[in-house]
């Protein structure tokens, strides 16, 4: 049974280093240390793209500049001098190099009149009167001064304003307010004033209340909005009259 076990004495029976073994222990050695020099050579990291266009690229030129604007070309204006200043002739501080000469228009040829003799204005008319004024009328045959222009009408207003005793004066149908029972047993009294606007033809158009009791009011102006008046005329021409009434309620 232990007839196979390995001495560690050198003058034992038994011989563990075999040649076989041996090379195939370093054979095995050999692959594995090329395996291991060998495999990160062929696996390589994969170069970011961006990096491997920026070292492969050439970097673009740089932009031209813009060319510099043109000079402005600076215009001088030189004064003239003003002969006339606020109306005023002015003397020149200095001599001119060149006076421009001032042609006049020719005058029109004298026109002769019916009795032979010629003058005038410019701008007359022929047979006009000989010496005429400057300043007269143009083109005109006489001197007389326009006649007046009409006075303004009278505008006539559509409404006018009257108290209501002299509006109750030309009442034609004045119907009288019945006292309301309600009222009188609770023996409330008093005036109820309206605002009235009569119209063109004495009818009562508009009506409103100014004061009075509230009890009151409603009987008031049911008998106002009955009553008719004559026409209120202005001139001749008929007008809204526009108006107080006191509608007074005694117990």
């Amino acid at each position: 049974m232990f007839d196979q076990l390995v001495e560690s004495t050198p003058g034992g029976r038994t011989r563990t280093k075999k040649p076989f073994t041996m090379v195939v222990s370093a054979c095995l050695q050999a692959v594995l240390i090329a395996v291991i020099l060998i495999v990160p050579l062929l696996v390589t990291p994969a170069l970011p793209k961006t990096l491997l266009s920026s070292m492969l690229l050439a970097p673009p030129p740089p932009a031209a500049a813009a060319p510099p604007p043109p000079p402005q070309q600076v215009r001088i204006v030189k004064p003239q001098a003003r002969l006339i200043e606020q109306g005023k002739l002015v003397a020149p501080r200095s001599i001119p190099k060149q006076v421009n000469l001032i042609k006049e228009e020719e005058l029109p040829p004298d026109v002769p009149t019916a009795m032979g003799s010629t003058g005038g204005v410019v701008g007359g008319v022929p047979g006009g009167t000989a010496g005429g004024v400057l300043g007269g009328i143009i083109g005109g045959s006489s001197t007389v001064a326009p006649p007046p222009p009409p006075p303004p009408k009278e505008v006539t207003p559509t409404r006018i304003q009257q108290g209501g005793d002299v509006q109750e004066a030309m009442v034609i149908n004045k119907v009288m307010p019945i006292y309301p029972p309600i009222a009188r047993q609770m023996r409330i009294h008093g005036t109820v004033r309206l605002h009235a606007i009569i119209s063109k033809d004495g009818h009562v158009a508009e009506l409103t209340l100014v004061s009075g009791p509230a009890q009151l009011v409603p009987a008031a102006m049911d008998a106002v909005k009955q009553w008719r008046f004559r026409p209120t005329l202005l001139n001749g021409t008929p007008v809204e009259v526009e108006c107080i009434f006191d509608i007074v309620f005694e117990m």
